[in-house]
């Protein structure tokens, strides 16, 4: 394994020679016979630090295409946007993101919840031992230096330091890739606070009660989007597939992880006394973090969730989210408790062609028929908070095994 913030290892691939010379130099400090290329596993962390590696990832792949090699590296999109060429058609992609629900009761051990989040769908008896598990989960989120400090410390205590390192390393790392000056003020500035604007609609003139223009802030957001630190989730007003964004319109802010946005708001404490967390924060926490959950399903892409809006001068209507499932896309709302207003989901429904729609809640699991007040008849499947990352899997069983007729 190499790390390129050590100047030691960065050495091997700053000389500018072929990439037999560098195996054969690698393999020899480290006591390795190059005959056991084939058998070997180059690891190489934070390779954007050098760019070196990076153009060499391609000549190890042709000229030792037995070799197995891993790079990986934070803010990979700033560094390459410096290189003169990048090896397409010799790299593979895969997308790293905080560990999901699913993942953290991987984490933690918990077998008997992953065997019921596993069953579609669960057992009612689970319920309140899923939702308590969850809600741990929300308030820490899903950074694995965080989860494993919480495993370890079994206490909330030790983890505002942790947070606080992870933080600001990514906010060390953005500020170097900035081109200029006013460019690195205004992305200190969005990393300072658009925490305060967590799963809201926003401008880019003057965001953050500051004066910077409209096309300076949207550059600065759109390098943190890259670097998928701070992503913008921009709306549809599409009912049908396929689903396309409407770049003329506010987008939402989606950050890496809910626990980092938890810990700057300092509201976890104020989380641990709620029995409902969508009421945290103005119901933003548990909205942001389905969307974040689902983010985590994408590891062979980029691909981003939608939500979707109806935009009128007198009204105007928002669905939480939007999902495409086959020819259809299913409207999801995010609600507290059984009784919130389902408006907006009711005007999608009575626009699309299907019966279909989604609200999550931290109530129990149930599919009722019921009506929109147009008098449409439709099939709603409620589903807890804890099962955000099964959404594509219920979704299936939900149109498989229910219709209106």
């Amino acid at each position: 394994m190499l790390d390129f913030e050590k100047s030691s290892d960065a050495s091997f691939f700053n000389n500018n020679v072929g990439a037999k010379s560098i195996l054969e130099s690698l393999f020899l400090s480290h006591n390795i016979s190059i005959a056991s290329v084939g058998e070997t596993l180059l690891f190489l962390d934070e390779i954007q630090e050098s760019p070196a590696a990076i153009q060499m990832l391609r000549y190890f792949y042709e000229e030792f295409p037995d070799l197995n090699v891993i790079a990986a590296g934070s803010l990979l999109e700033f560094a390459m946007k410096k290189l003169k060429s990048f090896p397409v058609g010799r790299v593979e992609f895969l997308y790293l993101h905080p560990l999901n629900f699913i993942e953290y009761l991987k984490a933690i051990d918990h077998r008997a919840a992953l065997q019921q989040i596993e069953q579609i769908p669960g057992e009612p008896f689970a319920h309140n031992v899923l939702l308590s598990l969850f809600n741990s989960y929300a308030i820490i989120g899903g950074m694995p230096e965080v989860i494993n400090t919480y495993i370890e410390k079994d206490s909330l205590t030790e983890l505002p330091k942790v947070y606080e390192s992870i933080w600001g390393t990514y906010r060390n790392d953005v500020e170097k890739y900035a081109a200029n000056e006013t460019e690195r003020r205004i992305i200190k500035h969005i990393i300072s606070t658009a925490h305060l604007y967590v799963d809201q609609r926003i401008k880019f003139q003057n965001f953050g009660q500051s004066n910077y223009r409209s096309r300076e802030v949207g550059e600065a957001f759109r390098n943190l989007d890259d670097a998928r630190i701070i992503r913008l989730i921009y709306p549809t007003t599409n009912v049908e597939v396929p689903l396309k964004p409407d770049l003329r319109k506010s987008p939402r802010l989606q950050f890496m992880d809910t626990g980092v946005i938890n810990n700057e708001l300092r509201i976890q404490a104020e989380m641990l006394t709620l029995t409902d967390l969508s009421n945290s924060y103005k119901g933003a926490i548990i909205p942001h973090l389905i969307m974040q959950e689902l983010i985590s399903l994408n590891t062979i892409n980029d691909k981003k969730p939608h939500f979707w809006v109806r935009d009128k001068k007198q009204s105007s209507s928002e669905v939480d989210l939007v999902y495409s499932y086959k020819n259809m896309v299913i409207p999801i709302e995010i609600k507290s408790g059984s009784d919130g207003t389902l408006k907006s989901l009711h005007q999608f429904v009575e626009r699309c062609d299907h019966p279909y729609a989604i609200r999550m809640y931290s109530g129990k699991f149930e599919i009722i028929r019921t009506k929109t007040p147009g008098g449409k008849p439709y099939l709603l499947m409620n589903m807890p908070y804890y099962l955000g990352t099964k959404i594509p899997d219920y979704i299936a069983y939900f149109i498989e095994n229910y219709s209106l007729t």
